[in-house]
């Protein structure tokens, strides 16, 4: 499955392309959430295309992304068939590590579906270590900060996971 950024110059950065499909559907009738991870986990693979790091050329620069972290929060049913679309908003990033924000919506009605917060790592595949992005994605990088440091920070970055008592 292909996810494309859809609005490259604004921020957040969209991506679309998804619906729930059969094999997505739980017993309890809706997506599972292992799909919810699956779908942003494409557009993890739209975001580092988009930055010069993706999945297509990692045979050729010897690198890849691991992801360190990830917290979801499911807000909102999805249902067989539903059309969904992603923006992600740069949060952070520094020589070898980006720390993003994913919110997922239903891509016609336009509710929030799921939140999603990632800290990805750059590896050099034949060291198995952490390595420094190559300074055009730091570019890259630097240009959507500039961008994305103006959007509010969304509501679910950075929470704890717990029970909230009042």
């Amino acid at each position: 499955m292909t996810t494309r950024v859809t609005n490259a110059s604004q921020a957040p950065l969209e991506f679309s392309d998804q619906h729930v499909l059969p094999e997505w559907i739980d017993f309890n009738g809706h997506m599972n959430v292992a799909y919810y991870v699956m779908a942003f986990d494409h557009g993890v693979d739209g975001l580092t295309n988009y930055i010069d790091i993706g999945p297509e050329g990692i045979d050729a620069r010897g690198t890849s992304t691991f992801t360190l972290e990830i917290h979801i929060n499911y807000l909102q049913e999805l249902q067989l068939g539903d059309p969904i679309s992603l923006t992600c908003q740069l949060l952070d990033y520094d020589s070898k590590r980006v720390h993003y924000f994913f919110n997922m919506y239903h891509a016609t009605e336009n509710y929030l579906a799921a939140t999603c917060e990632q800290l990805l790592l750059h590896v050099n595949l034949g060291e198995r270590r952490s390595s420094p992005f190559p300074q055009p994605v730091l570019s890259k990088l630097e240009t959507l900060m500039v961008l994305h440091r103006q959007l509010p920070r969304p509501e679910q970055a950075g929470q704890p996971i717990g029970i909230r008592r009042r």
